[in-house]
């Protein structure tokens, strides 16, 4: 025998007396859980070799930049890491003298304490040199007045305004780099 169906009012006065089956709970959001694992891998871990690299420049300075690179950053479970880097030769003393001031600006990049040692190797350093930066263009010296002359009178002939005008600021351009007679 078939049961019959509320009506609207019995299911209303059912529903506010009997409790339902609450509604399931979405997952928890993924970086929650992640945060503290990844807090603890980076305290273990850390930032490596690749960010000292990207900011070796500004940590140690133009010269000591040009003569060095780092290599790695190998951990100690007694005390702080051991920095290698990688130094020309002849410049292997001098950052030998200067060893307890890259330690000490490296550990204020990387935090307190967190370098101890630093090793030096030498060996050809990839990284020479100033990085590129586009300089102001050089203002060149304008011709004397008779090598001016000589050459608007070589180029009065062409038809073209555009041609001469390319032509004259090609000879000039051919007759600075030549010099003075």
């Amino acid at each position: 025998m078939k049961r019959p169906l509320p009506s609207a009012r019995e299911a209303a006065d059912i529903l506010a007396v009997k409790r339902t089956r609450p509604p399931r709970r979405p997952p928890p959001p993924a970086g929650a859980r992640l945060g503290k694992l990844i807090k603890a891998l980076d305290g273990r871990f850390g930032e490596g070799i690749g960010g000292l690299a990207a900011r070796w420049r500004e940590i140690v300075g133009e010269p000591l930049a040009r003569a060095t690179e780092p290599v790695k950053l190998v951990k100690s479970r007694t005390s702080g890491a051991t920095l290698e880097i990688r130094v020309d030769g002849p410049a292997a003393a001098l950052i030998q003298h200067q060893a307890p001031q890259i330690l000490e600006r490296t550990n204020l990049f990387l935090g307190a304490g967190a370098v101890g040692r630093l090793r030096i190797v030498q060996g050809p350093v990839k990284a020479k040199g100033a990085p590129k930066t586009a300089s102001p263009p050089r203002r060149r010296a304008p011709l004397d007045a008779a090598r001016e002359a000589e050459l608007e009178a070589s180029v009065a002939d062409a038809r073209d305004e555009a041609l001469r005008r390319a032509l004259l600021r090609f000879g000039r351009n051919v007759l600075r780099d030549q010099g003075p007679r």
